[in-house]
C-alpha cells in the first residue's frame, strides 16, 4: 500500500503539467462556451492541427517558437472556417464545427503528409517541454497560462473584446447597438481555436509526438476543465481574469482525479467514459442545486 501511494505521489506531477498544457485548450473553449454561448466542436480537431503543425515544422529545421507560432496561424485559420460556415452560410454552430472537424482530419493528414503520426525526440530538437522533463513542462505550462490570462484580461476589456462578450450575452441587443455580431463571432471562433492549437503545439512536444488522433474526445476535457472549475470556484472567482484562472485549476483538478481513478485500477480503456460521467455529474450539480437544495432552504426560512 505504501509503495501504491508513493506511485500515485509521483505521477502527480505528470498529472499537472498535463492539466497545464490541457487548461490552455480549455481556455479556448471557455472563449466559446462561456463568452459566446456557442457549442464548438472544431476543438476536437484544431488541437491536432496545432500539434501537427509545429512538429512538422520542427522537423523540417524551423524554430520552436516559429513553429508554435505556425500552429496559433493554423488553428486562428480553422476558427476562420467555422465562423465563415456559422455566420455566411447560416450553419448552425454546432454543425459548423462538425464540418470543420470532420474536413480537419483530412487536412491533419495532409499536414503530416499522409502519417498518422509524427514523433519529435527532445534529444534532437529544442522542445520547450517534454514528459522526460516534467518540473519544467510545469514551469512553461505555468508561464504560458499566465501570461495568456493576462492577455485575454486586457484584450476582453477593449471595445472589440467587449463587444464579443456582449454578442454571447446578448446577441440582439448588440445588433441594437451596431455590432457587427457575425463578425464578433468568428473574432471569438478564431481566438478560441488559435489557443486550442497553442495547446496542441505543446501538447505534441511534451508526449514527443503529434497523431492525427490525438485530439479526439478534446471537447469533453475541455468542458470538463471550464465545468468543474466553475462548480469549485465560480462563488470565489468572480473576476473575468480569475474565471480564467478557474479553468486552468480545473484542469489541472481533472487530470489529478484521472491520474487517481486509475492508480485505483480503473481500466485505461475506459477513460472516455469517465470523462462523460465526470462532465455529465458537474453539468447537474447547479441543476440539482438549484431545484432541491435552494427549495429546502426556501421551505425551512417559512
Amino acid at each position: 500500500m505504501n509503495v501504491n501511494f508513493v506511485n500515485l505521489f509521483n505521477a502527480l506531477p505528470g498529472a499537472m503539467a498535463q492539466g497545464l498544457i490541457w487548461g490552455i485548450m480549455a481556455i479556448g473553449v471557455f472563449i466559446t462556451y462561456k463568452v459566446l454561448d456557442v457549442a464548438d466542436l472544431t476543438v476536437d480537431g484544431s488541437i491536432t492541427t496545432g500539434g501537427a503543425t509545429c512538429i512538422i515544422l520542427m522537423v523540417n529545421g524551423c524554430n520552436v517558437w516559429l513553429a508554435m507560432l505556425g500552429a496559433i496561424i493554423a488553428g486562428l485559420l480553422a476558427g476562420l472556417i467555422t465562423g465563415i460556415l456559422h455566420t455566411l452560410m447560416g450553419i448552425p454552430a454546432l454543425l459548423a464545427g462538425i464540418l470543420t472537424q470532420l474536413s480537419l482530419y483530412s487536412i491533419n493528414l495532409r499536414i503530416m503528409s499522409g502519417k498518422a503520426n509524427q514523433a519529435i525526440s527532445v534529444d534532437k530538437y529544442d522542445l520547450l517541454v517534454s514528459l522526460r522533463r516534467i518540473p519544467n513542462a510545469i514551469l512553461i505550462g505555468a508561464l504560458f497560462t499566465v501570461v495568456i490570462i493576462a492577455l485575454l484580461y486586457w484584450f476582453f476589456g477593449t471595445s472589440l473584446g467587449c463587444a464579443i462578450r456582449s454578442t454571447g450575452a446578448n446577441p440582439n441587443m448588440s445588433r441594437a447597438q451596431g455590432i457587427n455580431t457575425d463578425l464578433t463571432k468568428v473574432l471569438g471562433l478564431m481566438l478560441s481555436n488559435g489557443l486550442v492549437a497553442l495547446s496542441g503545439a505543446l501538447l505534441a512536444q511534451y508526449q514527443g509526438f503529434a497523431d492525427v488522433n490525438m485530439g479526439r474526445g478534446a471537447i469533453v476535457i475541455g468542458l470538463a476543465a471550464v465545468i468543474v472549475g466553475d462548480v469549485i470556484f465560480g462563488k470565489i472567482f468572480r473576476n473575468f481574469a480569475l474565471k480564467l484562472l478557474s479553468v486552468g485549476f480545473g484542469a489541472i483538478i481533472y487530470y489529478a482525479v484521472i491520474q487517481v481513478v486509475l492508480w485505483l485500477g480503473l481500466n485505461a480503456n475506459d477513460l472516455k467514459l469517465l470523462s462523460a460521467v465526470v462532465v455529465a455529474i458537474f453539468l447537474a450539480i447547479p441543476y440539482w442545486k438549484g431545484k432541491y437544495f435552494n427549495k429546502a432552504a426556501k421551505k425551512e426560512g417559512k
